[in-house]
């Protein structure tokens, strides 16, 4: 088991750091100049090489990797080229925002995917088949954009029922947190019932029933464990995908939350914050399915057993 943790903390390891170097690498080949971008137009030369000597971009692309990475190693994201804060700080303050939105996506997509994908693999090609499939169809053809704005149209510019965007009530959640929960909640519909359906035709059920086992029995005591590992897995990635995915939404209802943070970062040209910005969701994406992984044994104690051989 202890091995098995080893693993899992090395790889996690290992892949923080691939993630950090391609996001360095990649931050630069974004057009523009952040000293012309901060200084205006037409900036004097020596104001340009001074700014540039100030934040080493006048280095070698070697020794701007190894001091970025000498930073890391002291959790320091640097600090913004245009206001001068620690990024860290700044992505602390915008991320509770993100992370209300997404909680709140989840959660509704999981109150309308459980209960209609479990119902669908249970039921057979009845009602509630046809009206999950249709649901699913819909929501995984629609982008997620155009959802948003004709709840927008119609919530908000035609009913007058919600805002258009804004933050600090419930009532600016609402359509950014369905907007998000109806794609996801049709996917998630989907692969529940896939999951379902899969082992409700296994032969230990037909082998449970057999015994007069009731039907919700079966389905609680044994057809829910088996189907909830590949069940959590999915949500724990769809999860880590939203947080990062919530950035086009964000900005569709001016949400204050990190995506709309990165898109400004991107349009100044501000290369630590959105170095920063894209580096915390990758860990945070890494740090999930690490704790997922950890969860396996929990759930399902014959894993426990496959780990300590």
């Amino acid at each position: 088991m202890k091995i098995w943790l080893l693993k899992k903390t090395g790889a996690f390891l290992l892949f923080t750091w691939a993630a950090a170097s391609l996001i360095f690498l990649l931050v630069y080949t974004i057009p523009g100049d952040p000293v012309a971008a901060m200084l205006g137009k037409m900036p004097r030369p020596e104001d340009i090489r001074r700014l540039q000597q100030s934040m080493r971009l006048d280095r070698p692309l070697v020794e701007q990797y190894m001091h970025f990475v000498q930073k890391l190693l002291r959790l320091d994201l640097g600090e913004s080229i245009i206001d001068r804060r620690p990024v860290l700080a700044t992505i602390r303050r915008y991320f509770p925002n993100t992370i209300i939105l997404a909680a709140a996506a989840m959660l509704l997509a999981l109150l309308i995917a459980m209960p209609l994908g479990m119902l669908a693999a249970m039921k057979g090609r009845g009602v509630c088949y046809v009206v999950s499939m249709v649901f699913s169809t819909i929501g995984l053809a629609v982008p997620g954009f155009l959802s948003g704005i004709l709840l927008i149209i119609l919530f908000s510019l035609r009913w007058h029922w919600l805002p258009v965007s804004g933050s600090g009530e419930i009532r600016f959640l609402i359509l950014p947190a369905f907007t998000l929960a109806i794609s996801l909640s049709a996917f998630l519909m989907r692969v529940i019932h896939t999951v379902v359906a899969g082992e409700m035709n296994q032969p230990y059920v037909l082998l449970a029933r057999a015994k007069g086992l009731s039907g919700f029995h079966v389905f609680s005591r044994h057809v829910l464990r088996n189907a909830l590992i590949p069940i959590i897995t999915i949500i724990g990635l769809q999860l880590g995908a939203l947080l990062s995915g919530t950035i086009v939404i964000e900005n569709v209802f001016s949400w204050p939350g990190i995506g709309t943070l990165l898109i400004t970062a991107i349009r100044q040209r501000d290369f630590p914050l959105i170095q920063g910005i894209a580096l915390f969701l990758a860990v945070l994406y890494l740090l999930l399915n690490l704790l997922i992984d950890l969860t396996y044994p929990i759930i399902d104690p014959r894993l426990r057993h496959d780990h300590r051989e």
